[in-house]
C-alpha cells in the first residue's frame, strides 16, 4: 500500500545516503558496494526478490558492530544481517537498498572449556567448524542439517535452527548456553553467561534466540557440547502409505534407541536421484520412504532393529528395506534424504516448513494432497521432512513456462489455504525457517493480535529505531 511504499522509499533513501555517513563514522569499518558482493550478500536461497543493497559492511571485532549499529541508529539506515545466507524464508534478503552486515571476518574461537563443556564462538563461525572442534576434543555438537558446511552460529540462533537430529537433542535453543548481543543503541547486551542454573528474572537469551535479526545482531555464542553419540546405524524403509508410516513410527521408536526419522514421497525420491545422480535405494518402487537412523552399539540391537522390520512387514506396513553395514553405506543413504533441497533448487521452488503435532501427520498430509488436487493440480508438490518431530517440508516447483513473479503470486494464494488448514489444526506456518520476508503477511495465522501486538512492543524496546531487519517477521505498522 502506499504508506507501506513511502516508509520503504524513506528506508532506501537512507541507506544510499547513510553508506557515506557510516564511512565517515566508522572509518575502519570495512564498507563494500562492489557489485557482485552486493549481488552474492544480498540474498539468501530464496530467488523471489532481486537483491539491492546499498552496501556490506564486514564488522572485525564487537566493538566495530557496536559502532556500526550507533551509527546507522543515528541516521536512521537500516541493517540486514548475514550470515552463510542459507535462509529460506528471505529473512537475509536485502532487496530495499538496505546495508547488509556480514560476519565473515568473525570467525574466531574465542574460548574452549572442557569442564562446563562449551565452546564460545564469534557468530561468523561455520556450523561444521563447531562440529568438528567439538569432536577434535573427543565431544559432539548435535545441530546437524544439509547446510552446516557455510550456514553460520549467528543465523542458527536468530533463527533457531533444527534439522535431522531435533528428535533426539532438540533445536538450537537448547545448545545454547550464553550470548552476546549488540541492540539497536549500540549497547552489547551479554546474556546467561554460561550458567547452567541462572533464576534472577527474564532469560533475554531465549527471546533472542529465533528472533530472526529484528532485536539485536548477534556477535558471540557460547554453546554447549555433549558426549559422543553411540555408533549408530541407518534403515531406509519403503513405506506402504500415509497410515502405514505412523504405524512403522511407533514400532521404530518403541523398538530402537532413535536419532532420527526422515521421510520423503516417491517425488522427492525421483528428484534427489536424479539431481545426485543416485542409484534406486530399493528393488521395490514405494510412494513414502523413511530414513531411521537409530544407536547401534552391538549386534543384539542390530538384531532388534531387523526383529522390528520383519514386524512392519508382516503387518503389511513395510514394502522393502535396506539397513546400512557400515559408516560409508550411512553416508550414502543419508544422500536421498539430504540431498533434495539442492536437486529442485533449479526450478525454483516455493517452500513451505509447515508443523503439526506428530499425531496429526497423517490426516495433514491427506487432507494437504486434497486440497492441492482441488486448487493447483497443475503444480508438482515435493514433500519431505522431519515426521519424528512433526515438521513436514512442502516444496511447490515452478513450471519453466511461468514466470517468477506469477509463480510467487500463484504460490501465495496456494499458501493462504495451506495455513489456513494449518491453523485448523493447530499448527505453525514455520516450524524452522523463520517467517523471514516470504510468510510475514500471514503472521496472524499462528499468532494472535495480542501476541503481535507485543511483539511489536518488545522490538521498539530492543529496536527504537526500528533499523534491525526491517520488514521481516512482523506485519507492517
Amino acid at each position: 500500500d502506499a504508506l507501506t511504499y513511502h516508509r520503504r522509499h524513506a528506508m532506501n533513501s537512507n541507506a544510499m545516503n547513510g553508506a557515506a555517513a557510516l564511512r565517515r563514522a566508522c572509518p575502519q569499518l570495512r564498507l563494500v558496494t562492489d557489485a557482485a558482493v552486493l549481488e552474492s550478500h544480498g540474498r539468501d536461497w530464496t530467488r523471489f526478490r532481486q537483491p539491492s543493497p546499498a552496501a556490506v559492511a564486514f564488522p572485525d571485532s564487537v566493538r566495530e558492530v557496536q559502532e556500526l549499529v550507533a551509527a546507522a541508529a543515528a541516521h536512521r539506515i537500516p541493517l540486514v544481517p548475514s550470515g552463510g545466507r542459507t535462509g529460506l524464508s528471505g529473512g537475509a534478503v536485502a532487496a530495499f537498498g538496505e546495508v547488509v552486515v556480514s560476519f565473515d571476518r568473525m570467525r574466531r574461537i574465542v574460548a574452549f572449556n572442557p569442564l562446563d563443556r562449551t565452546v564460545t564462538v564469534e557468530a561468523g563461525v561455520v556450523t561444521a567448524a563447531v562440529q568438528a572442534l567439538a569432536r577434535e576434543k573427543g565431544l559432539y555438537y548435535p545441530v546437524s542439517f544439509a547446510a552446516e558446511g557455510s550456514s553460520q552460529v549467528g543465523g542458527n540462533v536468530a533463527t533457531n535452527a533444527g534439522g535431522i537430529r531435533v528428535l533426539r537433542y532438540g533445536l538450537t535453543r537448547e545448545w545454547v548456553a550464553g550470548l552476546k548481543v549488540v541492540t539497536g543503541r549500540g549497547e552489547l547486551l551479554v546474556c546467561n553467561r554460561g550458567l547452567v542454573k541462572n533464576a534472577s528474572g527474564y532469560d533475554l537469551r531465549h527471546l533472542l534466540i529465533g528472533s530472526e535479526g529484528t532485536l539485536g545482531l548477534i556477535v558471540e555464542a557460547t554453546l554447549r557440547l555433549t558426549d559422543p553419540p553411540l555408533p549408530s546405524k541407518v534403515m531406509l524403509l519403503g513405506i506402504a502409505s500415509l497410515d502405514a508410516l505412523m504405524e512403522v513410527f511407533a514400532a521404530v521408536r518403541g523398538d530402537l534407541a532413535l536419532t532420527a526419522f526422515e521421510f520423503l514421497t516417491d517425488r522427492a525420491l525421483h528428484h534427489v536421484r536424479q539431481g545426485q545422480g543416485l542409484p534406486a535405494p530399493l528393488a521395490t518402487p514405494c510412494p513414502l520412504y523413511v530414513l531411521a537412523e537409530f544407536d547401534c552399539a552391538a549386534q543384539s540391537e542390530e538384531d532388534r532393529a531387523l526383529a522390528c522390520f520383519e514386524r512392519c512387514a508382516e503387518q503389511g506396513w513395510l514394502l522393502d528395506g535396506v539397513i546400512s553395514q557400515n559408516d560409508r553405506q550411512v553416508a550414502e543413504l543419508w544422500r536421498y534424504r539430504e540431498g533434495i533441497s539442492e536437486s529442485i533448487s533449479h526450478f525454483p521452488p516455493y517452500k513451505n516448513d509447515l508443523s503439526v503435532t506428530v499425531s496429526r501427520v497423517p490426516e495433514f498430509l491427506r487432507r494437504m494432497d486434497a486440497l492441492l488436487q482441488e486448487i493447483c493440480p497443475e503444480f508438482e508438490v515435493v514433500w519431505y521432512g522431519h515426521i519424528g518431530d512433526g515438521n513436514l517440508h512442502m516444496n511447490i516447483l515452478k513450471p519453466p513456462s511461468l514466470e517468477l513473479q506469477a509463480f510467487e503470486a500463484r504460490s501465495h494464494e496456494i499458501s493462504s489455504r495451506t495455513y489456513a488448514l494449518t491453523r485448523e489444526l493447530g499448527g505453525s506456518i514455520s516450524a524452522e525457517h523463520g517467517i523471514g520476508l516470504l510468510k510475514r503477511p500471514w503472521l496472524d495465522q499462528v499468532r494472535s493480535a495480542a501476541e503481535i501486538e507485543l511483539m511489536r512492543g518488545i522490538k521498539r524496546v530492543f529496536d527504537p529505531a526500528g533499523i534491525f531487519n526491517p520488514g521481516k517477521l512482523l506485519p507492517e505498522m
